[in-house]
């Protein structure tokens, strides 16, 4: 029987067409057919167990069609054989600067979280054929807050637009408040803490078990944690279960953006070292994602790891696609994202150009926000505040682009650089739904962060 953690059976279904496609699969017409004749009647067919279990075992047998001329492999030694050439290494941090940058990145990442966590399902879904994108920004044109340059306003103009999350709206706003895009990070810094430099997929999917509360886990990870829990009883402890099992079986999501946004504590810890950090988060995402899911984490991992020393988002962009296969549609996209910068000269005219190319896929994919990020950054200039509000003007996932943006940028500039209205009001404090992190200080995250990335670098 498929069990589906995230979605029900049918659209589980629906997704793997999708994603199949995407992974060069040509997916023969009687299946397809059979899945458009289950949606028609979708209340009814949503519960039709066996007969979707058979399309899947179906679709499970398809391969990879000799057309598709991308070279996307899923083992980390396979994977850094086809990566370009890149630094590797950087210089590394006298310990006073090391702290205020650390202190900078989590605080950027938060920051940027909440910025864009009240409108990030106005950006991922759109409406009526409207991207998500200029949904945002009517909201923001009809409380003449165009361009976005502070917390969202939770006021009614009467326009029957509305937004989520009170707690991170301006009127409200007081620390960053539960969210998946900071739970990760926590998540990072407790294997390391635990584990040390180490540590394996399975630590990330035990400590996953004991800190994680599964309704705050979502889409690919979701079922991956499924996966893992049904082939590791908890009393009889299974070493049969594979990464390519976890991230693999009934889960259509394993080239969504969920691994690219547990890419921080990575680099944190590996700061100036984008090759480890990479490594790292290889280990994090090779059991819920596959290929380019996987190189999300990877390339970013790379890039905040680099930018704890070098500032110039070019060169960060260049040091993070040294460490994923020149052949991947992520690499692809990166490359063209990097010349059509250079010829375009506003930001929305360039995403303009990403919708126009890469709008086809999910709201929540690797690829089409790895490129609003890319954007933000170049187009930021190198400021802080800049950044972050044009990565959640982007559009698509944008708490998770706002963090990871804010985060490249809070490690460039450091804490006592960062001059933005988004810093103060979060009160340098964090409350997650993490167990073992209920209210912690950025400040505090930062000091620990500091002992973890100290102790690997006397380990390597």
């Amino acid at each position: 029987m498929t069990f589906a953690g995230w979605d029900t059976p049918l659209e589980l279904v629906k997704s793997e067409l999708t994603q199949l496609r995407y992974e060069g699969v040509v997916v023969p017409k009687n299946l397809n057919d059979q899945v458009a004749e289950l949606a028609r009647d979708k209340d009814k067919n949503d519960m039709n167990f066996y007969e979707l279990e058979e399309i899947y075992d179906s679709l499970s047998k398809l391969e990879v069609s000799s057309n598709f001329r991308y070279d996307q492999p899923n083992i980390l030694s396979e994977i850094q054989k086809k990566r370009p050439e890149g630094p590797r290494k950087l210089t590394a941090l006298g310990q006073e600067e090391l702290f205020d940058k650390l202190h900078g990145a989590w605080t950027g990442r938060a920051a940027g979280c909440a910025l864009g966590k009240p409108v990030e399902g106005m950006g991922i879904s759109g409406k009526d054929g409207i991207v998500g994108r200029n949904i945002i920004r009517s909201y923001l044109e009809n409380r003449n807050h165009w361009p976005l340059d502070h917390y969202f306003s939770g006021k009614d103009v009467g326009d029957q637009l509305t937004i989520h999350c009170p707690k991170s709206h301006r009127e409200n706003i007081a620390y960053m408040e539960p969210d998946d895009d900071i739970h990760y990070t926590l998540i990072a810094l407790k294997i390391l803490e635990e584990y040390g430099p180490h540590f394996t997929w399975r630590h990330v999917a035990h400590t996953w078990n004991q800190s994680l509360p599964y309704n705050v886990i979502c889409t690919a990870e979701t079922q991956a944690i499924l996966n893992y829990n049904n082939a590791v009883p908890r009393r009889a402890k299974s070493n049969w279960v594979t990464p390519e099992y976890t991230s693999s079986y009934r889960n259509p999501y394993r080239e969504w953006i969920g691994a690219q946004i547990r890419a921080d504590g990575w680099g944190y810890a590996c700061a100036g070292n984008p090759e480890l950090a990479a490594e790292f988060a290889y280990r994090d995402a090779c059991w819920t994602h596959r290929a380019n899911g996987i190189y999300g984490e990877m390339m970013f991992a790379a890039i905040i790891a680099a930018a704890f020393v070098e500032s110039n988002p070019r060169e960060l962009i260049k040091i993070g696609l040294s460490e994923i296969p020149k052949n991947s549609k992520l690499a692809e996209a990166s490359r063209s994202a990097l010349d059509t910068t250079s010829i375009l000269d506003d930001f929305h005219m360039y995403m303009d150009w990403v919708e126009a190319n890469f709008g086809e896929l999910s709201g929540v994919h690797t690829v089409n926000n790895a490129l609003v990020v890319i954007g933000a950054m170049i187009y930021g200039d190198g400021n802080f505040h800049k950044s972050v509000c044009l990565s959640v003007e982007g559009g698509w996932d944008t708490d998770c682009n706002g963090a990871t943006c804010g985060s490249i940028l809070g490690a460039i500039k450091g804490y006592s650089k960062l001059d933005s209205s988004l810093v103060s009001p979060l009160n340098d404090t964090i409350k997650p739904s993490v167990i073992g992190f209920q209210e912690i200080t950025m400040t505090e995250l930062a000091r620990r962060t500091q002992e973890v990335k100290n102790k690997i670098s006397a380990s390597i």
